[in-house]
């Protein structure tokens, strides 16, 4: 069975006080009303971390992520951080090619491939993202983009690295634009993803591995969109920064 997940994309938001009592407010809600087995993950900005980890304590099903780590172990890189130092802040997870990092910050595949297997190296388990922009959308070449995203990214990892990763499929035309894809939409492209790991190392590695999608996840929605058979959670933006939503997501579960 596929570990289904929700992870909650702070991206630049929270203050100190702000992010304290949102994560308080998620890990007693979901330890209070969640009847399900998904995995969920807070992914806030790194001054949160070791503070939100005290708050997480022992529990089973919440875990600590990060919203990027650098290629290298140490050195003269100035406002970068480290995979070892978000280990050693408690996170086990860290978003690795964002959307808004390939635009802002003009990541590339070759770099994020990088990212990922140095993530890994450290123990710190990737969720990489990929997925296409409106106008790569509406000229149908989608499917080769996300192949692309997906080949240069991960494909130079060994089998029993890549079962380590969770993928993202984010549809950027679908984040903060008003526009919406379809539950059919995502499963088209889950599926699509899946094949390809299939095709480079196996059914079994592919089937193994979790896809979460990231696509203005809602309440509203996410029922429906996780039930696609290739959907294995969600990669939550917005809806992450309102305890009562955030819960009501992780809830569709169930």
């Amino acid at each position: 069975m596929r570990k289904k997940i929700v992870a909650g994309n702070w991206k630049m938001n929270c203050t100190l006080p702000e992010g304290k009592k949102l994560a308080s407010e998620v890990i007693h809600m979901v330890e209070d009303e969640v009847n399900n087995d998904a995995d969920v993950i807070l992914i806030p900005p790194f001054i949160h971390l070791t503070g939100i980890h005290s708050l997480i304590g022992s529990s089973n099903n919440i875990f600590l992520g990060a919203q990027n780590c650098h290629q290298h172990q140490s050195g003269a890189f100035t406002g970068e951080v480290s995979a070892e130092m978000l280990i050693s802040a408690g996170a086990t997870y860290v978003i690795l090619g964002h959307s808004e990092r390939r635009e802002y910050f003009h990541e590339t595949d070759e770099l994020l491939a990088d990212k990922v297997s140095f993530a890994l190296d450290n123990n710190l388990t990737p969720i990489f993202c990929c997925g296409e922009k409106l106008e790569v959308r509406e000229a149908g070449k989608h499917e080769d983009l996300v192949k692309t995203q997906v080949e240069k990214a991960l494909f130079g990892l060994t089998k029993d690295q890549i079962k380590k990763v969770v993928i993202a499929y984010e549809p950027v035309w679908a984040i903060g634009t008003g526009k919406t894809a379809t539950a059919e939409q995502a499963q088209e492209m889950h599926a699509f993803i899946r094949k390809q790991i299939a095709d480079k190392y196996s059914q079994d590695v592919a089937d193994s591995i979790s896809i979460l999608y990231g696509g203005s996840v809602k309440p509203e929605n996410a029922k429906e969109i996780f039930s696609q058979p290739d959907v294995d959670g969600g990669l939550i933006g917005g809806a992450s920064l309102k305890s009562r939503d955030f819960t009501n997501i992780v809830k569709a579960f169930d």
